[in-house]
């Protein structure tokens, strides 16, 4: 008898190690369109990151909603670590704005990986030569310049707080993404939208005009763009993307997860991947992340408020 239990503890052991987390590929859901901001920052990361778990990372990109469409599916799937959601700060203000009914603490948090300061961008068949161009014809023409935003998301709070802040008014129009909103931009069906200097590209080629950007100083990578601050308009506003997993997803498997994104995130071909893209790397390991997530989204809950836009 006791040789037969060893016989089945040394079988049962190599069958326990190959089923080691991960044994099968990773989807990693983005909850945007290909081709816009989250896409373009986690295509460059997920190299790295499956490189350093050793597994295959897929992405998926799940749109719709204002970005709810793909985060109720990384919450409605097993918390087992094989689908990762690449979240970014509209889960706080769609929430808040009553858009969605899911909130941060509905996931795990793994890490922060970067930071992309926002850039008004207006289409080049405006007549504004500059931000100030433009506010005095919005104080002239209140409710009149068209804006593309994704409702409730990031895009709508950074004008949202440039409107409070210069006493302006804009039109909302709504758009699921970047993409589409840089697409109708281009055809010149919308006026401004808020985007960065991933499409430093396309304002080099005449096809937008940045007009100011959010930073506290101007963006060594553009360093012709003012900054709002400087021009009198006191917004400073940026995107944060990380990582995350379905609530219950266990300790060690988030573990791992975090340890591949500390990997990734240094790698040079992902810095290089996100200065080329206006975007600073801003690694943040799982606990600075959830005390930095606690208070972006108190952040967001007083500026919904500020804004009007509060619904819970």
């Amino acid at each position: 008898m006791n040789k037969l239990l060893v016989s089945l503890v040394v079988v049962a052991f190599p069958l326990t190690a190959l089923a080691a987390y991960p044994d099968r590929p990773v989807k990693l859901v983005v909850p945007w369109a290909a081709g816009g901001d989250t896409d373009n920052i986690f295509r460059p990361f997920a190299p790295g990151f499956q490189k350093a778990l050793g597994q295959t990372v897929v992405i998926a990109n799940v749109g719709g909603a204002s970005g709810t469409r793909g985060a109720k599916e990384v919450k409605d799937s097993p918390a087992d670590g094989y689908t990762l959601y690449a979240v970014h700060d509209y889960i706080h203000s769609t929430y808040y704005a009553g858009v969605a009914d899911v909130q941060y603490t509905d996931f795990e948090p793994v890490c922060l990986i970067a930071s992309t300061p926002s850039v008004l961008t207006a289409s080049p068949k405006t007549p504004w030569k500059s931000m100030k161009d433009l506010l005095a014809d919005a104080k002239a023409r209140p409710g009149q310049i068209s804006v593309g935003a994704t409702l409730a998301s990031t895009s709508h709070f950074f004008p949202a707080l440039i409107e409070q802040k210069a006493g302006v008014k804009f039109k909302y129009v709504s758009y699921e993404g970047l993409a589409p909103r840089m697409n109708a931009i281009l055809g010149g069906h919308i006026d401004l939208t808020d985007s960065n200097l991933t499409q430093k590209g396309k304002v080099e080629a005449g096809q937008l005009k940045f007009l100011a950007i959010a930073t506290e100083k101007r963006h060594p990578e553009m360093p012709s763009i003012p900054t709002l601050k400087e021009l009198g308009v006191d917004v400073v506003y940026d995107v944060n993307r990380g990582l995350m997993v379905p609530k219950g997803t266990p300790a060690d498997v988030i573990a791992k997860l975090g340890s591949a994104c500390a990997s990734a995130s240094k790698a040079p071909e992902f810095a290089d991947a996100m200065k080329k893209q206006g975007t600073d790397v801003r690694y943040m390991d799982r606990a600075a992340y959830a005390k930095w997530l606690k208070q972006n989204d108190d952040l967001n809950r007083n500026l919904a408020k500020d804004l009007g836009l509060l619904k819970r």
